[in-house]
């Protein structure tokens, strides 16, 4: 763990995997109260941006991603996206200006609940403002503007990236041009809600979470883990786990009636053991309290927030051509809500691409199907 000059522990998660962080705000005003100081963005950039500046193609990322969408001279380690963006690839950073950005309030650089208050010189923790959607597409905004960029080529948002382009394209109506929507929705399913609450349950109930003000020498581990072990049977499906897993056993020895696994070694099965090396993965990486904000401004989310209805949301965009790719085996955003955001958009004067792809791996499809996805987006981005 590491410390700064006041000899005061400094989050691990701060400043992670992020090529460049910039001030956007001496003063940042929140959407539901409350407002920062100093506020930062963290983002990556790949590519050459053209004299004309009509070549940008931002990146909006899921709830638990960096900014390192791909490998770089900055940074060689695979990015998140790697077998989609880069040279040659679908988002091809031979030919456009790709920018990717850390989202508001999360833990891998941009400002955040683990962020240093400089009134107080402790991390904001619960005094971080209640944050939504809306303030991540508002930051993301005010960070474009600094880097000298009004319009953009190509929006793209998986999963809460798509809810944070979707908010942009409303509230930012005559910066995006096309936008590619995977996997995402204009609001979250009770479904949806069901799942994140009980993972925010989890963090809460952590001994070690200590009402937000947990040492960052002992964070709530064991809530973080088993949060992500909730979420990974929502982003998966349960017929790639057939396929995958079926009732194979992990191990030859023989666990007893009164075992159960309680040292968080001994699994029977594989898949238990499959959620148990995702999670530990994910819970040394990932802040707590960042994963509390993130987690709850989707549930908060509604694009009907911005109009009469969501139709009437939709309508304020002035997007020419959109992708929208859904998920047949997606629990956690159904294909029927790409269908409502395909519609509306049509309706709105948009020239809509919609596919739905009959992927096995569930909401986590775009990461790992990179065949099937790449060859839909390398297609419409070749339309344009």
């Amino acid at each position: 763990m590491k410390k700064d000059s006041k000899n005061r522990v400094i989050p691990f998660f701060r400043g992670q995997s992020a090529a460049n962080t910039m001030k956007i705000a001496d003063t940042f005003e929140f959407r539901r109260g409350g407002k920062l100081k100093d506020v930062s963005i963290a983002y990556e950039t790949w590519g050459e941006l053209d004299s004309s500046k009509s070549n940008v193609v931002v990146i909006f990322t899921g709830l638990s991603a960096s900014s390192h969408v791909t490998s770089s001279s900055f940074n060689s380690a695979a990015g998140w996206w790697e077998s989609m963006v880069g040279p040659g690839k679908s988002i091809d950073s031979d030919k456009h200006f790709i920018v990717c950005i850390n989202t508001l309030g999360s833990c891998f650089g941009s400002t955040s609940p683990v962020s240093m208050n400089a009134n107080t010189e402790q991390p904001y923790r619960l005094s971080f403002p209640e944050l939504t959607v809306e303030d991540m597409a508002k930051a993301s905004y005010t960070l474009l503007e600094k880097l000298g960029i009004s319009d953009i080529k190509i929006l793209v948002g998986p999963s809460l990236g798509g809810m944070q382009a979707l908010a942009f394209s409303i509230m930012f109506n005559q910066s995006v041009k096309n936008t590619i929507l995977i996997s995402t929705a204009t609001q979250a399913t009770p479904y949806a809600i069901a799942i994140r609450s009980l993972q925010r349950e989890v963090i809460r109930k952590d001994p070690d979470w200590n009402n937000g003000f947990y040492s960052y020498e002992n964070p709530p581990l064991n809530g973080v883990r088993i949060a992500r072990k909730l979420g990974m049977t929502s982003y998966r499906s349960s017929a790639e786990w057939q396929q995958r897993f079926g009732r194979k056993k992990s191990s030859s020895e023989k666990l007893t009636q009164n075992t159960f696994g309680v040292d968080n070694t001994s699994f029977e099965y594989e898949i238990e053991s499959y959620l148990e090396h995702h999670a530990v993965k994910f819970q040394n990486v990932f802040d707590a309290n960042c994963y509390l904000y993130l987690s709850r401004a989707m549930d908060w989310f509604d694009v009907s927030d911005h109009g009469k209805s969501t139709q009437d949301a939709l309508a304020k965009t002035c997007i020419e051509k959109a992708l929208i790719i859904g998920v047949t085996s997606d629990t956690l955003f159904p294909s029927y809500q790409q269908k409502e955001i395909a519609e509306c958009l049509l309706q709105a004067g948009t020239k809509v691409d919609y596919q739905e792809l009959d992927c096995i791996q569930g909401h986590d499809s775009f990461l790992v199907d990179i065949e099937s996805f790449g060859k839909k987006i390398r297609n419409f981005i070749q339309s344009l």
